[in-house]
């Protein structure tokens, strides 16, 4: 197996850290890229995306993937959503990415096939109350895949996955009792919330395995945006 790099903002905790944890287990070489250094790890560089440019003195000459995945849940009715809330919003899902993707975008070159793989949310697809300002966000992010994708082929492949709640840190708030937990679980057919290890598998495979997928927005959702049982 040949060795690889990767960088991962916002890879310190939840889906983000199951891919990095992945990722190293099949013998990779992982920095992480966020505000707080959690795991107290030497490849990780200190940014805030919404803020500044992400510094990449510190990383290899050539980075193999790219993953961002910083989260944040802001579900409110959409008349007590302020401006400054959806600028937020977008700031941290897209302009933050495309601030990342500017500066990472010479390594990856280098690297001659890369992968980028994005996150979007079942929101997009699946319309849901209370969710104007992140799924305004991330169908911007599923925009930018698709034309980072046509305007990168052949040497970079750009895809995103859409999950739906998924156990982490950033969901606790809706998990918090065994009735919440079973509540959320039963909105899905497959009746239960998702596991960070299922959606870092699958964005393992968009990164190292699916050579011939770029431009795609997989659904990790439970089946919740396309099928109804009774």
């Amino acid at each position: 197996m040949v060795q690889k790099n990767f960088l991962l903002v916002g890879g310190n905790s939840g889906i983000g850290a199951a891919i990095g944890e992945l990722l190293v287990s099949q013998g990779h070489e992982v920095w992480t890229a966020s505000r707080t250094n959690r795991a107290s790890s030497d490849r990780h560089i200190p940014v805030d995306v919404t803020r500044e440019e992400l510094p990449t003195n510190s990383l290899p000459a050539q980075v193999h993937g790219f993953v961002y995945c910083p989260g944040a849940i802001n579900l409110k009715p959409f008349h007590r959503l302020t401006d400054e809330e959806f600028r937020a919003e977008f700031e941290l899902q897209v302009l933050g990415a495309v601030r990342c993707l500017r500066a990472v975008l010479p390594l990856l070159r280098a690297a001659g096939n890369s992968s980028i793989v994005m996150f979007s949310t079942v929101a997009v697809q699946q319309g849901m109350p209370f969710h104007a300002s992140v799924a305004m966000a991330k169908g911007a992010v599923e925009g930018l895949v698709r034309s980072l994708a046509a305007e990168f082929a052949p040497h970079i492949r750009v895809n995103a996955i859409a999950p739906s709640l998924t156990d982490t840190p950033l969901a606790s708030k809706f998990l918090s009792s065994e009735e919440k937990r079973k509540a959320s679980g039963d909105r899905h057919p497959l009746r239960r919330v998702g596991e960070p290890q299922e959606i870092g598998r699958a964005a393992v495979h968009l990164l190292l395995d699916a050579t011939w997928t770029t431009g795609q927005v997989l659904a990790i959702d439970g089946g919740l945006s396309s099928i109804r049982i009774s």
